[in-house]
């Protein structure tokens, strides 16, 4: 009999301190940086964002996204026997997050692991957990997203620190009989590197290079639009569908003009996308399933629906997954 995954549970977890961007010009303006409410909802979307405590790390964030989505799926941490962490803000240079995490919850004992594909980051996840499942390897997945991008952030930089946010996603991924995944897509090209990238490392037990993000907007722009296009087009290739199939399109949430670029070429309306880059910013490998436990939770997307996820990020890494809920 032929082994497929499905998504059982979603959950998702922000940090109780909300920024809007009138709170964030004014704590910009006290170090001399000036931006305002107006310039940034022009140029991301963005109105507001979560920032975590000083003493909250990755592996908190995910471990209460992951509590959810084991509440929603009515399965015990100890039933799990795969975890996959997406972060580029991990708890310690290692252990790994998921290790960590794991033992917050309870799960100790199973296989657990992070996966460093910064925005595309749970794609990939996802996409490694399809295939242990499949291959009999796993039958119960906790695959989660979990950022605290706050660390990372240059605030003398308007044109980043007003972008990112701190957040976690997370859904549990259970053997099936019938299909849930039907396809993914995976790519990455290490030659855009620079346009995307934190250039620091720990060494001696001082930082070299720069511990910061910077990232070349434009370049990342001219980019994402067509890679997300090209493997939203992949995925439905490969499971034998098309566009108008499409019952929502769950994209990362970097930029609402990416977004709505995205959207126009697979000529979706934006009635179809769950858009949540607005109240979150962009939470890099937490956005996809922030947005998609949004949109399970408010009611708009709903079992058997068909969903494309797909994300693009630092490395330069990009991917899509299709799936039926």
């Amino acid at each position: 009999m032929r082994i497929f995954s499905r998504i059982a549970g979603t959950g998702s977890y922000l940090p109780p301190r909300r920024l809007t961007n009138v709170d964030l010009a004014v704590e910009l303006a006290a170090t001399g940086v000036h931006t305002s409410d107006d310039w940034i909802v022009e140029r991301t979307g963005i109105r507001a964002r979560h920032f975590a405590a000083p003493d909250v790390c990755s592996s908190d964030l995910g471990t209460e996204a992951a509590r959810r989505a084991l509440l929603a799926a009515g399965v015990l941490a100890k039933d799990i026997d795969l975890i996959i962490v997406a972060t580029s803000t991990p708890d310690m240079v290692f252990p790994s997050t998921a290790c960590i995490l794991q033992n917050k919850l309870g799960a100790n004992g199973c296989a657990a692991f992070d996966v460093q594909a910064v925005c595309s980051g749970f794609i990939y996840a996802l996409t490694i957990a399809d295939a242990m499942i499949k291959s009999g390897a796993a039958t119960k997945a906790l695959v989660i997203g979990a950022e605290v991008f706050s660390r990372i952030l240059d605030f003398e930089d308007r044109g980043t620190c007003v972008l990112f946010g701190d957040g976690a996603g997370a859904v549990v991924l259970e053997a099936s009989v019938t299909p849930g995944i039907l396809s993914s897509v995976l790519h990455a090209d290490g030659k855009h590197v620079g346009i995307l990238c934190v250039p620091g490392q720990v060494s001696g037990g001082a930082i070299l290079g720069d511990p910061l993000l910077k990232m070349d907007g434009q370049a990342v722009f001219k980019l994402a639009v067509g890679l997300l296009d090209g493997a939203a087009r992949a995925a439905l290739i490969k499971a034998g569908k098309v566009a108008a199939d499409i019952d929502w399109l769950i994209p990362h949430q970097a930029n609402i003009r990416i977004i709505q670029s995205t959207a126009r070429k697979l000529k979706l309306s934006m009635d179809k996308v769950i858009v949540t880059v607005d109240q979150h910013g962009n939470t890099s490998a937490a956005s996809i399933p922030l947005a998609l436990d949004t949109g399970v939770r408010t009611g708009k997307v709903k079992p058997g629906q068909l969903l494309m996820l797909e994300g693009v990020g630092g490395g330069f890494t990009w991917g899509a997954v299709l799936l039926q809920l």
